[in-house]
């Protein structure tokens, strides 16, 4: 059995192993997608077996979720025959989609596998709606677009390619230095391939300068005493701005982080989705209980549609040619000036004219191209809980990556290390009504008397708890006055029912930066 194509927005989340793939399905996610042992971007999750595909695939099934595979490597001479072995089996373990990038991989994915539908990777850095329209063509039923796009360029190729061509976004995650992460630096500075998922991420250390009559001696390249990180890109996190991208024709919003572990999975996944519901229903496509009341579209104009081109310009068409090169110092000046945005890289006109002056107005050529607007409708309200989940698990410094020309992605140059202000305490093994209500669970960190904690629920709000001042016990059943051994059974006292393998977590008493 596979599932169809969905009709609405599709939440897409990361697994690096079994336990990731049913988190990610429990948790919401209305597809999840994976490595294999061979030919993924990814070498440091342990990534899945052909048994765990199968395994995987029938969980997600059941469960109304769709499983997709990557094999985005470009893949050298000598990997071709292994490769298409590879896909062959592939094709027999239940999974949905392949994701590719190499378009000979694609051809050959068509042979081997015709009944897997075929996602065209970032790494083929789809920029334009020719580009995928000539991927359709070739048999791809959805295209990944290249992570520089902005919202503007998602409008455009939304509106000039086929409605049954799906387009896959990032929401959420890291943001690779290089374009749509096409890069050699780690293989150039330490032989390990990033494109054959083995990247050192070399874009995330710190550098000094060295001056060669002075060896040994280290300048950092920014003034601080810790020296200097010169790729470090900020994580993207566009969980308060789901309805300007779905509005703007993003199929499936894609969560990065496949070598994360299962609580992040959950939590995100369960933030996402729960943004995604909030969208349908305050844009009237469902109610409260999922019922469908309007079938679900994008609110973008096409050229086929009687007011294409009549007067509907809003800030994100304002700004749009302001994060290319060609447009005009003036008139990026107006696009920033008609914003309420501040000036986003502080740069002078003249340096601006500099950056751009193979693409200046003189050499422009002409055109009548039309940018597609959106239909104007109210901001998507989340609730404010919501908007805290991006903080509850480990980050980086948030940004919107490049959506917003005004606002784009930076570099974080002082520090590589991941915001820590929330900490897994516990992992729920079951839950009893006897006692009045009883939790058992798997240790992580210290759980003690009054300590607020909170139950990460799917679907749901996370349930806070004050943990009680007695009735907390071993795995003996010997009562004690703190859990704080890790990695042991212990049970405490919960009158509400928890769902098993929910995540317990309390904010840290002093947020730290640490790496991970």
């Amino acid at each position: 059995m596979r599932i169809p194509t969905r009709k609405k927005p599709e939440v897409l989340s990361p697994a690096g192993n079994l336990r990731g793939l049913k988190t990610a399905v429990d948790y919401g996610a209305d597809a999840v997608y994976c490595g294999g042992k061979a030919f993924g971007m990814r070498s440091a999750p342990k990534n899945l077996s052909l048994e765990d595909f199968e395994e995987g695939s029938r969980y997600a099934h059941e469960r109304g979720a769709r499983v997709y595979v990557t094999c985005n490597v470009l893949p050298r001479n000598n990997e071709i025959e292994a490769m298409r072995e590879y896909i062959g089996q592939l094709k027999d373990t239940g999974v949905d989609a392949l994701i590719v990038s190499d378009i000979g991989v694609m051809m050959m994915a068509r042979q081997v596998a015709p009944n897997l539908e075929l996602h065209v990777s970032t790494q083929a850095g789809v920029t334009n709606y020719q580009a995928a329209n000539a991927f359709y063509e070739l048999g791809a039923r959805r295209v990944v677009l290249a992570r520089e796009m902005d919202l503007q360029a998602v409008r455009d190729i939304r509106a000039n390619i086929p409605d049954d061509l799906d387009i896959e976004c990032f929401v959420h995650g890291a943001m690779c230095m290089a374009f749509s992460g096409r890069c050699l630096f780690s293989n150039y500075l330490t032989g390990r391939d990033g494109n054959h998922g083995e990247c050192a991420q070399p874009c995330r250390w710190k550098y000094s300068i060295v001056e060669e009559k002075r060896p040994g001696q280290y300048f950092p390249i920014e003034q601080t005493e810790n020296g200097a990180y010169l790729f470090n890109s900020q994580d993207m996190n566009m969980l308060g701005h789901l309805d300007d991208l779905i509005d703007s024709g993003a199929t499936s919003l894609k969560i990065e982080g496949r070598a994360k572990s299962a609580y992040y999975i959950a939590a995100m996944t369960n933030a996402y989705k729960t943004a995604v519901n909030e969208y349908m229903i305050q844009r009237g496509f469902e109610d409260a209980d999922g019922n469908i009341l309007l079938p679900f579209h994008d609110r973008v104009i096409r050229p086929s549609d009687p007011d294409y081109g009549q007067g509907t310009e809003d800030q994100v068409m304002r700004n749009a040619d302001a994060a290319f090169a060609g447009v005009a110092d003036e008139g990026y000046d107006r696009a920033i000036a008609t914003s309420d945005a501040p000036e986003p890289d502080g740069m002078s006109s003249h340096a601006r004219s500099t950056r751009r002056k193979s693409n200046t107005t003189v050499e422009q050529i002409e055109t009548d191209w039309k940018h597609a607007a959106v239909r104007p409708a109210p901001h998507v309200e989340l609730p404010e809980w919501l908007l805290e989940e991006t903080d509850k698990v480990a980050h980086r410094d948030y940004s919107t990556g490049f959506y917003y020309p005004e606002r784009k992605v930076t570099q974080n140059t002082d520090r590589s290390a991941y915001f820590r202000s929330w900490l897994v305490v516990g992992e729920v093994l079951s839950w009893s009504a006897d006692e009045g209500g009883r939790v058992t669970l798997m240790s992580r960190n210290k759980i003690e008397p009054g300590q607020q904690v909170e139950f990460l629920l799917p679907g749901e709000r996370p349930l806070a708890y004050i943990v009680p001042e007695d009735g907390l016990r071993d795995a003996d059943g010997t009562p004690v006055p703190a859990i704080n051994n890790p990695a042991h059974v212990f049970s405490m006292p919960c009158p509400h029912q928890v769902p098993i393998n929910a995540a317990i977590r309390s904010r840290t008493k002093k947020p730290t930066l640490k790496a991970e």
